[in-house]
Order: C-alpha cells, then structure tokens, then sequence
C-alpha cells in the first residue's frame, strides 16, 4: 500500500464546504456501489454535524499539497445503542465518519487519519479506539482489521444499518 506525506490537521470552518463535497461525492460513490450507506444523511445534517465536530475540535482533515483528500472525527461518544457498560465505554475514543476522496484511494490516507486518531486516544488516556461500521460492508470490515481492528460484535437493531463494532488497542 502507497502511502504519501500529509499534513493532519484540526478542521476549520473554511473547510466545510469541502468536506460537504467529499462527504457527497463518497455517499455517490456508495450507491453506485449498490450501498444504502449515508442514503439518508441530507445535505444539512452533514453541514450541522461538521460544523458542530469542528467546532469541538473533534475534527481532522488530511491534506496533500493540492486539496484536503480525507476527513475524521474523533470524541469520546461511544453510542449507548452499541457500547454497553460492560464494554467500559470511558476507556475508548470513537471514530465517526472517516471519509477519503475517492481520488486518494489506495494511497493510506484512511490509514494515517486512523494512526492520529490512536494518538489523540492515547494523548488522552485511552486504551482504545472504537468504530461502529455498516453492517453489510464486507469490504469496509476487511480494511479495518487490515488496519488492526478487530471485531467486537455485530448488533443488530431494525432501525440502523450501523452495528459491526470494531477495537483496537492504544500503543
């Protein structure tokens, strides 16, 4: 796997119109890929939880020389639905909506947004860093023990396509 300097940064507000478009572009891409993933996240809740993550700081952007090519949002919410008491939801932090430019597939930008993720968990105290996937993305399951998660479980709850839930340690 290729792999390319970025620079890893905190988002800012300027960024969000490009990360709505990256965003969208990659919510095409899934239905093409015969994919509900995102269908239903409208224009406006994308740009509302942007802008909130951002303005928690819990938003990074990877950027090459030319353009900003991947985003990540990284918080301590670890989703009642999926992460039990048992789990000890406090000693991880969660991964949301990690999206590449398709443009830089290949080239181990989600692996780099994934490596500063581990770091601001460790920088936090954590154990951990957690993800919660699409259920029926195969290919989605296998990128992510490729990048040395393991699987947790799978939950199943009707009214959510999410439920694979995916760990690795903090070195």
């Amino acid at each position: 796997m290729s792999s390319e300097r970025l620079v890893i940064r905190p988002a800012r507000l300027q960024d969000l119109d490009e990360l709505v478009g990256i965003y969208q572009a990659a919510q095409r891409w899934l239905a093409e890929q015969g994919s509900d993933q995102w269908a239903k996240n409208t224009e406006s809740k994308i740009r509302s939880s942007l802008t909130e993550a951002i303005g928690r700081m819990e938003c990074y952007v990877a950027q090459n020389a030319d353009a900003i090519i991947g985003m990540i949002t990284v918080d301590e919410f670890a989703d009642p639905e999926f992460w039990q008491a048992e789990d000890a939801p406090n000693s991880a932090l969660y991964v949301h909506r990690m999206v590449i430019d398709r443009s830089a597939s290949g080239r181990n930008v989600g692996g780099q947004l994934l490596d500063k993720a581990e770091e601001l968990a460790a920088s936090k105290g954590k154990s951990r860093l957690r993800l919660d996937a699409w259920r029926t993305n195969e290919k989605l399951h296998a990128y992510y023990m490729k990048q040395g998660f393991t699987l947790v479980r799978i939950v199943e709850l009707g009214h959510r396509g999410s439920g694979a839930l995916f760990e690795r340690r903090v070195h």
